[in-house]
């Protein structure tokens, strides 16, 4: 075998070296995607149910503070006198109607 014939199955080989990498990498990358969107998936489930959490952590904020509870007090009075004041608003504007 001569120089130049060697130097063919040298290359030979590493073009079928490279193609295996070429074919784990698409592999990998089709892997890392699927995974990736299982993840994405998985953070807009956690993301709602943490708005849900939250929602209801202020309700029951809310709730204590009517039963008495001191911390959230200001809150909720703030919460019910913006309330009146709505309901004031809407009985104004029956009573100036009729």
């Amino acid at each position: 075998m001569n120089h130049t014939e060697e130097q063919v199955r040298e290359i030979e080989k590493n073009v079928i070296l490279l193609l295996n990498k070429l074919k784990d990498n698409h592999l990998l990358i089709h892997s890392l995607q699927s995974k990736l969107k299982e993840l994405e998936s998985s953070n807009s489930s956690f993301s709602e149910e943490i708005s849900l959490l939250k929602q209801k952590n202020k309700s029951l904020s809310v709730a204590n503070s009517l039963l008495g509870s001191d911390e959230n007090k200001g809150e909720t009075k703030g919460k019910i006198n913006s309330l009146i004041n709505e309901i004031d608003t809407c009985l104004n504007q029956l009573e100036s109607s009729f």
